[in-house]
């Protein structure tokens, strides 16, 4: 799955024990697509690595894949009660579902057993926790003297600004941590004022699959044929939670202006969750509901082969009413390594990655004329398609390699273990 890596850590192989309260359940599963990669990155450097996670009925993982170990732990009596993680426990990404809190003292506690116990049999020598909530948590109440890693992804960031004991169970946490990483820069700004230490907390963008995500011809042509669009129609595609914070309302109200210009335009939206009626309705009131395909969710093969099939990706993303906004979402990485054309907005850490006329053309949120303004033009001028695509292929592929993302956790460790020393002193840093 991923390349052989040489390891810099001067203090030989780790043993890591990765908390996760998600992660793909089965191959090309869509859940927490970027924790995969960062596990196995991290074991084709040298090191042990060992996910504890909440099972799920869908959960179909072996005990062990190479380097990386699974460890599922049970917490609710009945299957139907396991709704803690796998982007499960938020209600269009706006609030907690009501399951989710009854069954979460359970889940915490489960997960303080599973992960002390994997921690004292493997003699554990870090801890990684993803999510500072729940997690984060977690990993701070079991680290005792191991190092402790915690990485934030942008929902458990929303929670903790919301509720004041969430809020101080991570300032907890983060007083704990050794070393915090976060997904934009966005993200980590929040994070300090909630308390995360500003000079052990650094910028860690996501990597991309860049053999995975490619201009492929033949996905291109069987994919457009599966929407019934000819070759020379325009295709769009969007991937993402159907989530408030993904802003696909703005993309669909942008549709009735590219189909006056292109009758046979075709929008593909790739996902499944509790806006799913509602933006169909939006269709419908638009007039577009014949241009618009919700493909229903999507597997990381159907997203990359949507992906080289479209004309143009758009990602339209917003900080949603209740102040919710993706750190950095995985699409905006996988059109960009794709070498498809992408139109999207600056929210979360987007404009970390994506350049405005350069790798992509960015708009403001919640703006459907801009949006359908800038996808015009890409439609418009194939010469500027092929530029912005073929720029925005190049830089993924020279800089944001998952192999690069994982050196940069083997650094985290090593911060994490000497939290008094500038990074610049711990031997083997490297940026």
């Amino acid at each position: 799955m991923t390349e052989h890596l040489v390891s810099s850590d001067p203090a030989g192989p780790q043993r890591v024990v990765m908390i996760t309260s998600s992660y793909p359940r089965f191959p090309g599963d869509t859940v927490g697509t970027f924790l995969e990669p960062i596990a196995h990155g991290v074991a084709a450097l040298g090191h042990e690595v060992h996910v504890v996670l909440p099972w799920h009925p869908l959960l179909a993982r072996p005990r062990r894949e190479g380097n990386v170990h699974f460890h599922p732990f049970r917490y609710a009596p009945l299957a139907r009660l396991n709704v803690f993680g796998y982007a499960g426990a938020l209600e269009a990404d706006v609030r907690l579902r009501s399951t989710a809190l009854a069954v979460a003292p359970l889940a915490l506690v489960a997960a303080c057993i599973a992960v002390r116990r994997v921690a004292r049999a493997i003699d554990a020598t870090v801890l990684h926790a993803h999510w500072v909530i729940p997690f984060g948590v977690v990993g701070a109440a079991i680290a005792g003297r191991r190092p402790l890693v915690i990485s934030l992804h942008g929902s458990d960031i929303f929670i903790a600004e919301r509720h004041v004991v969430i809020g101080m169970a991570a300032r907890r946490a983060f007083r704990r941590a050794g070393w915090v990483t976060a997904c934009s820069d966005d993200l980590r700004r929040r994070a300090v004022v909630l308390g995360a230490p500003a000079d052990r907390c650094e910028t860690l963008p996501y990597g991309v699959d860049a053999g995975r995500f490619r201009p492929d011809p033949t996905a291109r042509a069987r994919r457009r044929e599966q929407v019934g669009v000819g070759a020379e129609q325009p295709l769009l595609f969007t991937a993402g939670r159907l989530v408030r914070k993904k802003g696909f309302e703005y993309l669909i109200d942008a549709m009735p202006a590219i189909v006056s210009r292109w009758p046979d335009a075709r929008l593909v939206i790739g996902g499944g969750g509790d806006l799913d009626d509602e933006l169909r309705a939006r269709a419908r009131a638009g007039g577009v509901a014949e241009r618009v395909v919700f493909a229903g969710v999507l597997t990381q093969d159907e997203v990359s082969e949507f992906l080289a099939a479209a004309d143009v990706a758009v990602v339209p993303s917003v900080r949603d009413d209740s102040g919710n906004v993706d750190g950095l979402p995985n699409v905006v990485m996988e059109a960009l390594a794709s070498g498809t054309a992408l139109v999207a907005t600056t929210a979360g850490g987007i404009g970390a990655v994506a350049r405005n006329g350069e790798n992509a053309l960015l708009v403001a949120e919640r703006d459907p004329a801009a949006l359908a303004s800038a996808i015009s033009a890409l439609l418009d001028n194939a010469d500027l398609r092929a530029r912005v695509g073929d720029t925005a292929r190049r830089e993924v592929t020279e800089r944001h390699s998952w192999a690069h993302v994982a050196r940069r956790f083997e650094h985290a460790y090593r911060q994490a273990a000497h939290p008094g020393r500038p990074p610049g002193e711990v031997e083997g840093t490297h940026r």
